[in-house]
């Protein structure tokens, strides 16, 4: 069983979340996911200097600039583009109240890094507050409120699994398992969300993606498990059994995890092609050529760059 804060934690919900990236916010934030382009994601680099260059070097979950729809209200007049923030909480203890300064604490980072507005979310885990909302953090200087930060959030404990694990939107399937789960409809609600993920029209690495994340955090005691494992076996939910093979058993034959990587730099690849022709036109197949051969520690200085220069001659592509 996966436990808050260890690394392979960490990972399999970074990795969810920027697969399924857009339907995190039709899942949550409907109304958001309304007025972004998410056809062109741009990922930036998720380490960020607090106070540099002496300051302290934390990681970021996940850092996306993303275009606004054709239409879509500006966030404020002359910009038509924007940084979200998708800070994954994964800290154990049962109170927000020490990552509220780390959030704005991001958010002012981000801020002046980017020169963009920043829409800031986090992603709770073990801390319900009112399901999806805005928490603020307050500093006062005697009886006077000298800040106010508000930020969004989702408390996956406050949520009603049930609503998820039987709705349409996939990520929300994946993450009911984090979700309130009556405690006599817990096998059922697990054989429904893998029933759902079974037939739906997503190629195996994301189905993968979904079942593993629901099956990890199930926490099902024996008897449970016993009852989950009499219902994948009936006719009901006939089309789970091969999943369950193809996405654990093969997954792991094969070494998944090394899967999981190729994917995630191949999409980085494609993103960074995709900027660079948007911002410079089409490109040669020796400019294409170089981008395919950046080590990762190159691609993701590429995409920085793309935010800054004027030509493709300022980007260090080689020769």
């Amino acid at each position: 069983m996966p436990q808050f804060g260890d690394p392979d934690h960490d990972q399999r919900l970074k990795v969810l979340l920027k697969e399924f990236f857009e339907s995190f916010f039709l899942c949550f934030f409907p109304t958001w996911a309304e007025r972004f382009e998410f056809l062109e994601i741009n990922w930036l680099d998720k380490e960020l200097f607090l106070a540099p260059p002496q300051g302290e070097k934390r990681q970021l979950d996940l850092v996306a600039r993303l275009k606004l729809r054709s239409g879509a209200p500006l966030p404020r007049e002359g910009v038509n583009d924007l940084v979200a923030l998708v800070h994954i909480e994964v800290e154990s203890r049962a109170s927000v109240a020490a990552f509220r300064p780390r959030m704005f604490d991001y958010y002012v980072q981000l801020r002046r890094d980017t020169g963009l507005p920043v829409l800031p979310i986090a992603l709770l885990l073990r801390v319900g507050l009112d399901g999806i909302g805005w928490d603020t953090y307050d500093e006062h200087f005697w009886e006077r409120l000298v800040l106010r930060f508000e930020y969004a959030y989702v408390g996956l404990p406050a949520l009603d699994a049930e609503a998820y694990a039987t709705g349409e939107n996939l990520l929300g399937v994946a993450l009911s398992a984090l979700m309130r789960r009556p405690a006599d409809r817990r096998p059922e609600l697990h054989a429904e969300g893998l029933k759902r993920i079974a037939v739906s029209r997503e190629n195996d690495f994301r189905r993968y993606l979904l079942a593993e994340c629901l099956e990890a955090y199930a926490e099902l005691d024996e008897p449970e498990t016993a009852r989950l494992r009499a219902l994948v076996q009936s006719d009901a939910y006939h089309e789970v059994e091969p999943l369950m093979k193809t996405t654990y058993e093969r997954g792991i034959e094969q070494g998944i995890e090394q899967g999981i990587e190729r994917g995630i730099e191949l999409g980085e690849r494609r993103s960074a092609l995709r900027q660079m022709e948007a911002k410079f036109g089409p490109l040669s197949p020796e400019i294409r050529q170089r981008v395919d051969g950046l080590s990762s520690e190159a691609l993701a200085q590429l995409q920085l760059d793309l935010l800054t220069v004027q030509s493709i001659e300022q980007l260090n592509l080689g020769d």
